[in-house]
């Protein structure tokens, strides 16, 4: 039989948050018949359905209770007791276990009145339990960072985090055996699987899994930094290895040499994720890298990448030019691939032929006839451009210009009315030029057949939620390397602070470039052979900005921090 909600009577909790103005009494008798209905606390109800702020419950609770309120902030998850609560306590209840003193066990829980929670966890763990008050919204992101730490040991894996998920790849050797034995282990299996969700779910764009004399590690790079995750037994790194191999299509009896490979993790019936797989033999074993090929990533549009409205147009009218060659040059890691799959994206169209040679491809893209360069059968880039040159292309994609050979074709390619993108590994626009001619590519092929060149990094964004302001000297800002022009226009500094919404103060990258037409002038300069120092200032004269000026246009516009443009351009 319902309570009908004018015969309730106030009292402790509720009476004292109306008191205290967090509720009106008509919400609170609604909310109090709500809550027991449910059989849930009355400030989890409240939280949950956004009727009053978290953090003033918790200290309206704890003057009325008369004890202190707790910041969970200052405890990170890898601090707390393990295995002492068991999970479906800590849900029950949500009431987490902070730390153990002697036989007495402090339990964080955010409304002072469950006493069932202390009495059960007390009689499941055999110590005396003392109550710690917290603010609920954040308890309950502790609690749940506390069991996904829990979850990357080799206990028992939640299999409803795995249920749906399938991997394409090999479950057969090269004779087409199926193989088991010490591959088939269903705890490997999902440990494996877990730690590749995982890697997703936190957007990493790299898994490292290395052994060690004594230990094993896994590390995630996201935003361009590595982070330790897990430390599995250094006695599971020779399963862990064949699974990663297994999944892979790689000969997993064979730990003498290193191996490339691919995986495909499929995710639901519309979402998958493909694995670039690298093994590497080292003194204690095999360590094995994946970089995680995300394909919406070719998709973001160029507006998501970072270029600065005058770098996007140069980009866009040499995509619009029916010849010539883009050139897009920077470390490993540094975007490369994202940049020249979005210029793909846009040209690709119904009415043109694009073919790509890469070494491996990394985003599949429906419409571009991709190739997969294999040098041990003889086809290399410069046989896979010779053929695509028979096929009739409008546009040619290649992986990255490493030799001479194909240098020359790429070149013979963009003067003859194709337009031809391509990657090269050099620190900057001007650098890119001097090392074509170095591997002996004539100056005046250079000049008349590149159009554009971007030289790019990667910077980490800072995060919009807890960024703080700085106050720098101008004499530094000087230093620095900002003109006098933008210092008096004033701007404000950010530096990360950090928050449990991001990484250290950063959340995402943004792309640095410098975006280099090769005008007149700059072909001129290329076919006097000209220094890679003098075609820089050539083109600093001519309006076009190096790395470092985009890095600290992206610090003025309030993006990444001054400390992280030192990181990325020094």
């Amino acid at each position: 039989m319902a309570t009908n909600k004018s015969n309730v009577t106030l009292t402790g909790l509720a009476r004292r948050f109306v008191e205290d103005g967090l509720l009106d009494e008509a919400t609170a008798k609604d909310a109090f018949l709500q809550a027991s209905s449910n059989k849930i606390p009355l400030i989890t109800y409240l939280v949950q359905n956004k009727l009053a702020d978290s953090k003033g419950l918790a200290f309206s609770a704890a003057m009325e209770f008369g004890v202190s309120v707790l910041d969970l902030s200052a405890f990170m998850p890898e601090m707390l007791p393990e295995k002492v609560v068991d999970e479906k306590l800590i849900r029950k209840h949500n009431a987490l276990p902070l730390y153990k003193r002697g036989n007495r066990l402090f339990i964080a829980v955010s409304d002072p009145t469950n006493i069932q929670a202390l009495d059960e966890i007390k009689f499941n763990t055999g110590l005396s339990t003392d109550a710690v008050l917290v603010d609920d919204a954040r308890l309950r992101e502790a609690i749940d960072k506390f069991l996904e730490s829990q979850d990357t040991s080799m206990g028992d894996l939640d299999d409803a985090d795995l249920e749906g998920v399938e991997t394409e790849g090999g479950d057969k050797d090269d004779d087409g055996a199926v193989v088991s034995s010490e591959v088939d282990d269903a705890p490997i299996v999902k440990y494996v699987n877990k730690m590749l969700l995982d890697a997703i779910r936190g957007g990493a764009s790299d898994v490292h899994f290395e052994p060690y004399e004594k230990v094993y590690r896994v590390r995630y790079r996201t935003d361009g930094i590595l982070k330790e995750m897990s430390r599995p037994s250094i006695k599971l790194a020779p399963k862990i290895a064949a699974r990663v191999k297994i999944m892979a299509q790689l000969d997993i009896s064979e730990r003498r040499v290193p191996q490339d490979g691919r995986i495909k993790m499929k995710l639901s019936k519309t979402k998958a994720i493909d694995f670039r797989v690298n093994t590497l033999p080292t003194l204690w074993g095999e360590k094995i890298v994946l970089r995680i090929l995300d394909p919406s990533q070719a998709q973001m549009g160029i507006d998501a990448l970072g270029y600065e409205e005058h770098q996007k147009e140069l980009y866009m009218d040499a995509l619009a030019q029916p010849q010539g060659m883009i050139l897009v040059t920077g470390p490993t890691g540094s975007g490369k691939t994202v940049s020249l799959y979005t210029g793909l994206n846009i040209l690709n169209t119904p009415e043109r032929n694009i073919s790509t040679a890469e070494d491996p491809a990394e985003i599949n893209l429906e419409g571009v006839n991709q190739v997969n360069v294999n040098n041990r059968v003889g086809l290399g880039f410069a046989e896979a451009l010779r053929a695509f040159l028979r096929q009739d292309p409008d546009i040619i994609m290649v992986g990255e210009i490493r030799d001479l050979e194909t240098a020359n074709i790429a070149i013979k390619a963009a003067q003859t009315g194709h337009l031809v993108l391509s990657t090269l590994h050099t620190n900057s626009a001007a650098e890119t030029l001097t090392r074509m001619m170095n591997m002996g590519v004539p100056a005046f092929n250079i000049a008349t057949s590149v159009s554009l060149i971007i030289a790019q990094r990667l910077g980490r964004r800072l995060c919009n939620g807890c960024k703080e302001p700085l106050d720098v000297p101008k004499h530094i800002l000087t230093e620095e390397g900002f003109t006098d022009a933008q210092i008096e226009t004033g701007f404000t500094l950010y530096r990360p602070k950090g928050c449990d919404k991001c990484n250290m103060g950063y959340k995402g990258r943004v792309g640095i470039y410098e975006v280099v037409k090769v005008t007149e002038a700059l072909a001129n300069m290329i076919m006097e052979e000209a220094s890679s120092i003098k075609i820089a200032k050539q083109a600093q004269a001519e309006g076009f900005r190096n790395l470092r000026q985009s890095a600290l246009e992206k610090v003025m516009q309030g993006v990444t921090s001054l400390e992280e443009a030192n990181r990325v351009t020094g």
